[in-house]
């Protein structure tokens, strides 16, 4: 009995460092470390899902999920500080045209209000190590078929000619995922007007969004812009 007792108490040991070694493995430094592997040729520009097809492919448990898509920016492909707060704003369904409300981890303020313009969102659902999840990512319509592809992105990364480039960037119903909406579910009424009367969510952007593309200079300027609508 006392060697039972003995054992089930190293067990729980080896558990407890385990689990202390997950919380302090740091996803920041990791997509650092890789950044030459995640974008070879150095452009990130508007090359957010690099980043979410880099994180969907290794092997993770959902919560290093989450945790390593709150470090960069889908719209402009930057890193984020990891004390970054996030937006709660509101994308709309695709198909279904419903809004569905969550919180954006973005790199600067425009980033936040080309979401809401020029993303869609679709359920998604996948296996992680630790099981299978639900949940909602930003997408954008596939880009390979444009006259105006922006040429300073890098039309490798997302196409192959005019098809969506499934080795580089997810594909999810011949939309292109470009990162994840966090805590992602049907607005209700009241979500809809904290939203539309925030400063920046509501004041700021529809002010960006209502300004011709030739003029905007802030954030990724027309580089997104031209890449999602």
């Amino acid at each position: 009995m006392k060697k039972i007792l003995v054992k089930c108490l190293l067990l729980l040991a080896i558990l407890f460092q385990i689990e202390v070694i997950a919380e302090e493995k740091n996803y920041h430094k990791e997509l650092i470390t890789d950044w030459s592997r995640i974008f070879p040729d150095k452009n990130r520009n508007a090359a957010g899902p690099k980043f979410f097809k880099y994180i969907i492919d290794k092997e993770n448990t959902y919560k290093d999920f989450i945790e390593y898509n709150k470090l960069f920016c889908a719209v402009s492909g930057s890193l984020i500080d990891p004390d970054s707060d996030s937006e709660f704003l509101f994308v709309k369904e695709s198909k279904s045209n419903n809004k569905i409300c969550g919180n954006y981890y973005r790199c600067c303020v425009p980033c936040s209000c080309d979401v809401m313009k020029y993303s869609e969102v679709q359920k998604m659902k996948y296996k992680f190590i630790d099981g299978s999840r639900e949940f909602y990512v930003i997408t954008i319509k596939n880009p390979c078929i444009k006259n105006d592809f922006p040429n300073r992105v890098n039309k490798e990364y997302f196409c192959d000619g005019k098809k969506i480039n499934s080795d580089q960037v997810f594909n999810l119903n011949n939309r292109i995922v470009i990162g994840l909406l966090h805590n992602g579910r049907t607005c209700k009424n009241d979500d809809i007007d904290l939203v539309k009367n925030h400063q920046i969510t509501g004041r700021y952007c529809e002010l960006r969004n209502n300004t011709p593309l030739e003029e905007l200079d802030a954030g990724m300027g027309d580089i997104f812009i031209k890449l999602a609508r």
